[in-house]
């Protein structure tokens, strides 16, 4: 028996990416109801047009809720009866949050509080916020907010009763909405030179697949307040623009580099210097705890923490990486790319 059998997930933002794909990785199995949150019409029609398509059998387990993180009473009507939630409802494009912060600030902090509300007013059993590795020393408003977001998870875990809260923080997610690699394929097959930023760039890469492992190993493992990541490899820019032409027959020699965008990093991290102090290393990933103490701080004065000089950050250009063809074959075993070079289509979603 499953933890998830006869269970009720709702996740918030669930049209997207990860939504779709958490229901293709549990539909099929004994969990009672998906229900999917979001508060866009139209791509929960497409959503539900598609799982009734392919998989007519367990369809009837999908629920579709219109609603917005930012209006918590349409969360409040969403939760009742939920067992758990995965709030992946984020405003994610680095430029358009640059531009528009309040609107960041509206989604991805105001979001979180109100859907954390909700869930634990509902007696949800177990929340799953999912951030990002630009939380860790951001600079730009996406990663701020959703730095924010992980420090709204930890500070209401301290008193959220029956109601696990964790963050999962994460790289780069392949092939998902908004990410580059679809972009480049229509490049190279409109004729066009790739474009990228900066060819020294590195960047932690996963797959939707990955992603979503990590959710679940958050769900199973993580004690309430926790932070967990995985560690995933990375690779500079120009490699991975070289494995798409390589995979599509784009030319290398005609990438045309365009410069930083709006808001951009040279590298990302997924562990700061101050939260590899003190965390646990538990084989793939890694579980920062919440830090639990109280407001009294006098005692601190006389205490320090000498091991936090010795340790390093854990960030793309650190972790282990890949080179060409290896970053060629984990892009190859996406069934996005897998689709696109057998002439399937694919929306991304």
């Amino acid at each position: 028996m499953s933890v998830f059998k006869d269970k009720t997930l709702l996740i918030t933002g669930g049209t997207g990416s990860f939504g779709n794909a958490v229901l293709n990785r549990f539909l099929r199995t004994d969990i009672g109801e998906i229900r999917i949150f979001s508060r866009d019409e139209k791509k929960q029609d497409d959503m539900r047009h598609d799982f009734q398509a392919r998989m007519p059998e367990v369809a009837g387990k999908i629920k579709f809720y219109i609603g917005d993180v930012r209006n918590r009473s349409t969360l409040k009507y969403a939760m009742k009866g939920v067992d758990y939630v995965f709030h992946a409802a984020a405003l994610k494009q680095v430029p358009s949050c640059e531009f528009f912060p309040m609107e960041a600030v509206k989604t991805n902090v105001i979001g979180t509080d109100n859907t954390l509300d909700a869930a634990i007013e509902a007696g949800v059993k177990c929340v799953i916020c999912l951030s990002t590795d630009k939380a860790a020393y951001p600079i730009n408003a996406m990663g701020i907010t959703k730095a924010i977001e992980e420090k709204i998870a930890v500070a209401k875990s301290r008193y959220s009763g029956n109601t696990k809260i964790c963050c999962t923080r994460y790289g780069n997610v392949m092939c998902s909405r908004g990410s580059v690699i679809p972009l480049w394929i229509d490049q190279i097959r409109k004729g066009n030179p790739i474009t990228l930023t900066e060819p020294k760039m590195t960047r932690f890469i996963m797959s939707l697949e990955e992603a979503v492992d990590l959710v679940l190993f958050a769900f199973e493992h993580g004690q309430n307040g926790d932070i967990l990541v995985q560690k995933a490899p990375a690779c500079t820019i120009q490699t991975q623009a070289e494995a798409v032409c390589e995979l599509f027959g784009g030319r290398k020699e005609d990438i045309k580099v365009i410069g930083i965008r709006h808001g951009e990093k040279m590298y990302e991290t997924l562990l700061t210097k101050e939260e590899c102090a003190k965390a646990e290393d538990l084989g793939n990933f890694y579980r920062v705890p919440a830090d639990n103490r109280d407001l009294n701080y006098d005692k601190y004065f006389k205490e320090g923490d000498i091991k936090r000089a010795a340790i390093d950050e854990f960030n793309s250009d650190n972790t282990r990486r890949l080179n060409l063809e290896e970053t060629k074959a984990k892009i190859a075993a996406l069934e996005y790319i897998q689709n696109e070079l057998n002439g399937i289509p694919n929306i991304v979603k």
